[in-house]
């Protein structure tokens, strides 16, 4: 999975029209971006790439490039 994939499948969990999100995004700027949007990052990240990320790790993220990092190598560039 591309990291471009990852952001359209983010987007579709978060029912966003497809090029509205962008890893530049700063998470609290992104409208609906709340505890059950972490949660659907996590979920996200464990089904499509096998990635466990824990809450304190999404706290600590500002951007969607932020989150992206978190995936590290699982992601494809």
């Amino acid at each position: 999975m591309t990291r471009a994939d990852f952001v359209r499948a983010l987007e579709t969990e978060l029912e966003k029209p497809e090029g509205t999100i962008r890893p530049s995004d700063t998470l609290k700027d992104i409208e609906g971006w709340d505890s059950l949007a972490a949660l659907l990052f996590m979920a996200l990240a464990d089904s499509r790439l096998g990635v466990l990320v824990s809450g304190e790790q999404i706290a600590a993220a500002k951007t969607v490039e932020d989150l992206l990092l978190l995936l590290g190598e699982q992601l494809a560039p």
